[in-house]
């Protein structure tokens, strides 16, 4: 992995705007139709993808949880099934943060999961605070995926935990041909049908196909100080599940 793969170049719109701006004005502008697209292009296992992840962090039963990119909160929200003292979501975006914090509102859980507004490439927080860090599609949107994987690990204690679920690309027929023409046609077609933004799921597309997944993601994320780390393809290899401790 080279420095220029570490730069995350695609971006959302042909602006001369940085990656950060672009990222955060796309999604103040599909925020009041996210959840229901999320739900409906990814038919529903989007739910299932969380589960796992809630399942990787059961066993180290982590007292405070920082989700990266937590747009909506449902990342968030799904972890207080392992009972943590503490969950902060962070995102770029005001809009989606809005939309999470009447749901968490709703839930009752104000007291548990906080909604911050931040930059996920400088974190706000001090060295060693958090005993687990998630991410649920997201790290794809950093401007430097090695930049950003360090400050996750800046700031997790020793021993904590790193969950990052992300989209990769099948490679078995006829799966690989389906996906292709499924994100690359009909998931475009659809997000500007529903949340009037003809860019942002186009970018979902050229995104996924420009991200380092695999072994050389796992390669970053050791540069980045990571280690023990594990790469499972799920559902016939549509989204890599990462996992790796400080």
């Amino acid at each position: 992995m080279n420095a220029v793969s570490e730069r995350m170049e695609v971006k959302p719109y042909q602006e001369e705007t940085g990656k950060k701006e672009q990222i955060e004005k796309m999604f103040d502008s599909i925020s009041g139709r996210y959840d229901f697209l999320n739900r409906f292009l990814s038919l529903g296992t989007d739910i299932y993808w969380r589960k796992l992840m809630v399942n990787r962090l059961r066993r180290k039963q982590p007292k405070n949880i920082l989700d990266i990119a937590t747009g909506t909160a449902d990342v968030a929200i799904a972890m207080r099934k392992i009972s943590p003292e503490q969950i902060i979501g962070l995102d770029l975006s005001e809009g989606m943060l809005e939309i999470g914090r009447e749901k968490v509102k709703k839930k009752g859980l104000g007291h548990l999961i906080q909604l911050v507004k931040g930059d996920s490439e400088n974190l706000p927080y001090q060295e060693n605070t958090f005993e687990a860090v998630t991410v649920a599609f997201g790290v794809r949107n950093f401007e430097n995926l090695l930049k950003g994987l360090s400050e996750m690990n800046r700031v997790m204690k020793p021993g904590g935990k790193v969950v990052i679920l992300e989209f990769s690309r099948p490679t078995i027929f006829p799966v690989k041909q389906l996906y292709d023409f499924y994100f690359r046609y009909f998931c475009p077609w659809w997000g500007k049908l529903i949340s009037k933004d003809d860019s942002a799921y186009r970018y979902l597309y050229e995104s996924v196909n420009a991200f380092p997944e695999g072994d050389s993601f796992l390669e970053v994320a050791q540069k980045a100080g990571f280690k023990e780390l594990k790469a499972e393809r799920v559902t016939f290899g549509i989204v890599s599940l990462y996992t790796g401790v400080k």
